[in-house]
């Protein structure tokens, strides 16, 4: 009876997880998803990280192949990166520019409205243009292991998401972002984001010693920027909104891209 019980639980704990992980791809992604799925999208931030990481996996494999075939670095980086915009349909970078959109505004108590615009302003399309050319140009600017460094990007900018939802208030009663409120997170939900991404620090030491410093920029600058990001949008606009959790994404990656390159050529 209790080794029933016990089988009953694990099967009952295997069923949610494969549920929200199906969610997550659904909403992170737009990776076809079974219509025969069940999908469980409270909580899905917790899987944030590992989400990216499935991300940056896929555009390393994008890249090797674009490679193989002779395509050059800074062409295969663009398409990269638009390969990335692609996989997510654009949801964060869409918040980016709603965000940009919204901060330029100088009245503060318009700024929530100016984002939530389906209209996208000047400052928006700037943003744009500027988060797709650093990232283009700093992924060209990599020589090597250009897979490790986009599932780092993508997994940190993912971390950094989770965290603003775990830490700052949610600006609005409804939203796209909203139902990531609808559950309490604790310090045990960061736990695993961490460790698959501090494992990608560890792999490149493995794989070469020399490049530690680049390693360790990963690790320790990947968690800054995110936090940081995070917290810099909380102090414009008093928390946040789906919008800003997709900013923190595409901010982050843009900037510890640049961190990985500048580090690289150390």
């Amino acid at each position: 009876m209790a080794n029933d019980r016990l089988i009953q639980s694990i099967q009952k704990f295997w069923r949610q997880q494969t549920a929200a992980f199906a969610a997550a791809i659904a909403f992170y992604t737009c990776l076809p998803v079974p219509l025969s799925w069940t999908l469980e999208f409270r909580g899905i931030a917790r899987l944030a990280p590992l989400i990216g990481l499935m991300i940056g996996a896929l555009l390393g494999l994008m890249d090797t192949g674009l490679n193989l075939l002779g395509f050059p670095s800074l062409l295969r980086s663009a398409l990269v990166v638009l390969g990335g915009v692609a996989i997510t349909g654009g949801l964060h970078l869409d918040g980016a520019m709603d965000t940009a959109d919204g901060l330029a505004v100088t009245d503060p108590n318009r700024r929530l409205e100016v984002m939530a615009d389906s209209l996208t302003g000047a400052f928006g399309v700037m943003v744009a243009i500027a988060i797709m050319l650093l990232k283009t140009v700093a992924l060209s600017d990599l020589d090597e292991y250009r897979t490790l460094a986009l599932m780092a990007v993508a997994g940190w900018g993912r971390w950094g998401q989770l965290v603003a939802i775990a830490r700052y208030p949610y600006l609005k009663a409804v939203g796209k972002g909203a139902f990531h409120k609808d559950l309490t997170y604790t310090p045990f939900d960061f736990i695993p984001g961490i460790l698959l991404l501090l494992s990608l620090s560890g792999l490149q030491i493995m794989l070469n010693p020399s490049r530690w410093l680049v390693a360790v920029g990963m690790a320790f600058g990947g968690g800054a920027i995110a936090i940081l990001i995070g917290a810099w949008f909380n102090a414009r606009l008093g928390g946040h909104t789906g919008d800003t959790y997709g900013a923190v994404v595409e901010w982050t990656e843009t900037f510890l891209l640049c961190l990985l390159v500048a580090l690289e050529g150390s």
